[in-house]
């Protein structure tokens, strides 16, 4: 087999913030989450297969809550057997404090991740149709 035509891996592609057409070239403007009021700013086209990567209407937010709530829990996981929680001293308080300072640290990604996500969900591999957005200045009918 080829391995120029092979189908590169989608959790792969997924976690190096690939396009979801072709997953050769990144979809976010910076690579880098710095700086964070660009993180999240996606390109409006791949540059190899031309998709259209501002598709979408919802940017991922219910994505990012679940993956939220899945690190509050996994925190739990590692937490309670090295410290433990109880509710007779203020372990539970100190869980909290921890979980919530790594959530917060790890939100940049989780949130492009998310978008991430959202656009793994609607855009298959090798799509050569574009999901076109209607321009707000062509939707006034008066240029």
């Amino acid at each position: 087999m080829d391995t120029s035509s092979r189908k590169p891996n989608i959790i792969v592609a997924m976690f190096t913030m690939k396009c979801p057409s072709c997953r050769q070239t990144h979809v976010f403007i910076n690579k880098s989450i710095f700086p964070l009021s660009e993180m999240v700013m996606l390109k409006d086209e791949c540059e190899v297969c031309g998709q259209k990567m501002k598709s979408e209407r919802n940017n991922g937010g219910g994505i990012n809550y679940a993956l939220t709530m899945i690190l509050f829990f996994l925190n739990l996981c590692w937490y309670w057997p090295i410290f433990g929680l109880s509710y007779k001293d203020n372990s539970v308080y100190y869980y909290l404090f921890a979980s919530t300072a790594i959530v917060l640290l790890a939100q940049p990604y989780l949130m492009r991740l998310a978008r991430m996500m959202y656009l793994y969900l609607y855009v298959g591999f090798g799509n050569t149709r574009r999901v076109e957005v209607p321009s707000e200045r062509s939707a006034g009918g008066d240029e």
